[in-house]
């Protein structure tokens, strides 16, 4: 089973990943794996963001959070998120509702891989929406990392 870290900020290589040139809140999860190799930070995020969430995650994302995301099967999107940029270790993706933005950042390093959830309030009512919803994120997405790698493993 991957052991997951997570931190309150983020440095200054993932903050320049980010498609945001502010933010309100963020976090950073890693763990530390050796089955990463050989996989894109793309097909990484697919595992994660789109399998591993899954339907509960779209759930929170478009009923919840009101994110407007893209069809599920886009090769141009991640479980309906945007990519809004990529790199040869690294992927980021954005998605809007009508109060907030928001990135995920996926970077895999030797072994190790790490997602940062940044987000801008756009609107005052995502400092009241975005709180309690982010008391649930920050425990689902070590859940979410260990069954994705686990799911590499198998």
């Amino acid at each position: 089973m991957a052991t997951v870290i997570r931190r309150r900020d983020i440095d200054d290589a993932i903050r320049s990943l980010s498609t945001l040139e502010r933010f309100d809140y963020v976090d950073f999860f890693s763990a530390t794996t050796t089955y990463t190799s050989g996989k894109s930070p793309e097909q990484l995020a697919r595992g994660l963001v789109q399998q591993a969430a899954g339907m509960s995650g779209q759930f929170t994302w478009r009923v919840i959070l009101g994110l407007r995301l893209a069809s599920l099967h886009s090769p141009e999107h991640v479980a309906g998120w945007k990519i809004a940029s990529r790199g040869d270790s690294w992927i980021t993706l954005e998605a809007s509702s009508w109060f907030m933005t928001a990135n995920v950042v996926l970077r895999v390093e030797s072994e190790r891989l790490s997602v940062s959830t940044i987000i801008r309030y756009d609107r005052p009512v995502a400092a009241m929406i975005w709180p309690p919803v982010s008391f649930f994120h920050r425990r689902a997405v070590p859940r979410l990392l260990r069954r994705a790698l686990s799911r590499e493993t198998a």
